[in-house]
């Protein structure tokens, strides 16, 4: 099932506006990246199948996944998240640079609120919504997963949208907050906790809102919630 939402993901043409901007990057291209060949289509989940941790980032950056095809490899925001899960068990490596790099993960499967680069990193109301049928597709098909962690507010609001469409709520939505938790049922997985975290972009790693133990903390809570 998993493979089959891939394929519809790469092949997504739902926002010809975001279809063009991230064709457009990939032709032009970074400096940095002059010799590379852009992936400069939408960007699928990936991780291990039978995850029990699923993790939601906000969108491909532009010469990040845009660049490599797979999400949180190629930029900064990834050098965190992949460091971080490697020192939390959940990847063999703790770098992520290209999509046959060797890196694997272990009970945890990544994907994001929307599959293509917007530009500024700010999608729209519009383009988020054309993109959730995606996530919720996901969310059934890893019927294993027992903590939704969501890398800032775009992302929690999404996976929230899904529970609200499918799901209910065990206790009150935790207003978005780092290491905010809400607890929910969401079939066909059943009960799952969802743990908020800043993202791991730039503008917050570089200024110190989320630092190396902060994002180590929410990975340790995930352990916890599993029985690990």
């Amino acid at each position: 099932m998993l493979a089959a939402i891939e394929k519809r993901v790469t092949g997504c043409r739902r926002c010809p506006e975001l279809r063009a901007y991230c064709a457009e990057v990939g032709r032009v291209k970074k400096r940095a990246f002059s010799d590379h060949e852009y992936w400069a289509k939408p960007v699928p989940g990936w991780g291990d199948p039978r995850a029990r941790v699923v993790l939601v980032g906000l969108a491909p950056g532009a010469h990040g996944s845009n660049r490599t095809g797979r999400v949180f490899t190629g930029d900064g925001s990834g050098e965190w998240l992949y460091r971080a899960l490697h020192r939390a068990g959940f990847a063999n490596r703790p770098e992520a640079v290209h999509r046959d790099d060797g890196l694997a993960l272990h009970d945890v499967f990544i994907t994001a609120a929307v599959r293509c680069a917007p530009p500024a990193n700010k999608p729209t109301p519009e383009q988020r919504a054309r993109c959730l049928p995606y996530l919720r597709e996901e969310l059934v098909a890893l019927d294993r997963a027992r903590v939704i962690v969501t890398l800032g507010k775009i992302a929690d609001d999404t996976v929230h949208g899904v529970v609200k469409e499918r799901g209910r709520y065990v206790t009150p939505r935790a207003p978005f907050g780092h290491l905010a938790e809400t607890r929910v049922e969401l079939p066909p997985a059943g009960p799952m906790t969802i743990v908020a975290s800043y993202h791991p972009s730039r503008q917050n790693t570089n200024t110190g809102v989320l630092t190396e133990p902060m994002l180590d903390a929410v990975f340790e809570r995930a352990h916890a919630l599993l029985g690990d």
